[in-house]
């Protein structure tokens, strides 16, 4: 009984988010171009390993986007380090390659007419307990616990959408293929 319960808390929470962000994406889409962008997006260890991948991948597939490529690895302290090297001099940096080694993750291309915007606008402020308060529908509310623990990842620019891509995916005439099959 208690397990149905939590089954149906989960599906109203997924279709309440469902209702509560759709205006804001049709928004965003429609200012943009009818053309496809790509995006990064990354389900990271607490994600993963919380059972959050299926009900995420079902949000991405309800709001449109479609995933070109995906890939799960467990990523090694070498590349965590050289794909965060921007935060590198931050006091937060060791904290945050432990937590992306911790576990595997669940990497993907998406498509979509303002895919980075429109994802951004899904997945909420990086804090978590920010967009638990601002964002109570968004992906990092469901799903993400604090500032690191946050669930997901996702590109900031299209300009880091390509270099994210590019870091993880190489381009082939078949689409997008994982640069590694185990990092």
């Amino acid at each position: 009984m208690d397990l149905h319960f939590i089954t149906f808390f989960e599906e109203f929470k997924l279709l309440f988010l469902l209702v509560s962000i759709l205006p804001c994406l049709q928004t965003c889409s429609a200012e943009s171009s009818t053309e496809k962008d790509l995006t990064f997006a990354m389900i990271k260890p607490d994600g993963v390993s919380g059972n959050y991948t299926t009900a995420i991948k079902k949000i991405i597939s309800e709001f449109g986007f479609g995933i070109t490529n995906e890939t799960t690895v467990q990523l090694d302290e070498e590349t965590v380090k050289d794909f965060y090297a921007e935060h590198s001099s931050r006091s937060f940096f060791p904290g945050l390659v432990r937590y992306m080694t911790s576990g595997p993750v669940l990497m993907m291309v998406l498509e979509k007419a303002n895919a980075v915007a429109d994802w951004r606008a899904l997945i909420g402020p990086t804090d978590a307990q920010t967009a638990k308060v601002t964002h109570p529908h968004s992906i990092r509310a469901m799903c993400g616990l604090d500032l690191q623990r946050n669930c997901v990842h996702g590109s900031d620019s299209p300009q880091s959408a390509v270099r994210e891509i590019a870091f993880f995916f190489e381009k082939s005439s078949s689409g997008f293929l994982p640069k590694h099959d185990e990092l």
